[in-house]
């Protein structure tokens, strides 16, 4: 009962539907994080509450590469799952935990019940607008931001010491893993980092913000 309680207070409009879901006894999932939920051009085995934790939801290239395109934490509704019910469709991106998370998995036939209760309804439609604005934002910056610049932005607002490797950059920033490590290796040239196995240090954080801020005036 407490799950429940805590869901319909991360998701208030559970609060209106039906069936509801105490009567559902769905039974929530403990999931050890990098454990992948769901993947690409599978089908949709329900649709994910997230109670605690995170979920990184990605899309692969031919090459297996990952772009990241939005995550999901408690309370925040999954736009790839609720499209693939929607439409009846395979998912089209991949979902990871990035740490150790708690979810309900509510079935296809439920999720399309509750759809017609107009705020669970409203609530699912508000999502993907606000998803769509994060999408649109994510495809400006592929395609009108130059990589150094993005990368610029993705090093600040970790602090000054990153526990962080170039391929989780690059697999960030949607590009290889060379790529990044070239333009690291400017970086340091230039006096801003310093770089160390699977760790960057910040040594001027005032000259990434000007190219990143490059990229919002260009």
């Amino acid at each position: 009962m407490q799950n429940l309680n805590e869901a319909v207070t991360l998701y208030p409009a559970l609060g209106e539907v039906t069936p509801t879901l105490a009567s559902l006894g769905a039974s929530v999932l403990e999931v050890p994080a990098g454990a992948v939920l769901f993947d690409e051009s599978a089908p949709c085995q329900g649709f994910p509450l997230v109670l605690s934790g995170e979920v990184k939801v990605s899309r692969s290239s031919g090459e297996g590469r990952f772009l990241e395109l939005y995550r999901v934490v408690p309370g925040e509704l999954c736009l790839v799952s609720s499209a693939c019910l929607f439409r009846g469709l395979p998912l089209s991106a991949q979902g990871v935990t990035t740490r150790p998370t708690r979810l309900l998995l509510i079935p296809p036939e439920t999720f399309r019940r509750w759809l017609e209760t107009p705020r669970f309804r409203d609530e699912v439609l508000g999502l993907f607008a606000e998803r769509m604005a994060d999408l649109t934002s994510l495809i400006e910056a592929i395609a009108f931001h130059k990589l150094d610049q993005r990368l610029a932005r993705a090093l600040l607002g970790r602090g000054q010491d990153l526990a962080l490797t170039h391929q989780a950059l690059a697999d960030e920033l949607g590009t290889v893993r060379e790529m990044v490590t070239r333009l690291l290796r400017r970086f340091e040239r230039e006096g801003w980092v310093l770089l160390a196995r699977e760790h960057i240090q910040i040594l001027n954080s005032a000259a990434l913000r000007t190219l990143a801020a490059s990229a919002s005036s260009s």
